[in-house]
């Protein structure tokens, strides 16, 4: 796949992703991806495996009771890298979470093996998932 068809379906997992489609990304992950969350909270560390990345955002989901969203402002493909910038938002217990983070992607044979999540301020993110 070049840099457009992996850049396309970054997107598509951000709009499974937002719709809670969790079949589809499924289809997206490889099977023995890796999920890198920035941070010393309860939910940063590696995520191994597909299972693994896949309960991690259902758990992003459940804290925030479903009002979690990832909008996109933009996709880069490289050729070994995508790119997504975005902006995070959600709600869990009082708390108001809004900031830009990054995810960088590797894909490879037409699936996501890797991310890796990055910050805005990544203090203020492990606080609110408290």
């Amino acid at each position: 796949m070049g840099t457009a068809e992996n850049a396309e379906l970054v997107r598509r997992g951000y709009e499974a992703f937002n719709a809670g489609d969790l079949a589809t990304l499924s289809e997206l992950f490889a099977e023995d991806a890796v999920w890198h969350v920035a941070g010393s909270g309860v939910l940063s560390g590696t995520k191994q495996g597909r299972d693994a990345i896949l309960a991690y955002f259902g758990e992003l989901g459940a804290r925030t009771q479903g009002n979690f969203q990832a909008a996109v402002q933009d996709i880069v493909g490289g050729e070994n890298h995508t790119v997504a910038i975005q902006q995070t938002q959600g709600t869990n217990n009082g708390k108001t979470l809004d900031m830009a983070t990054v995810i960088t992607f590797v894909v490879r044979d037409g699936k996501i093996t890797e991310g890796r999540e990055f910050f805005e301020d990544t203090a203020k993110a492990d606080d609110f998932w408290v």
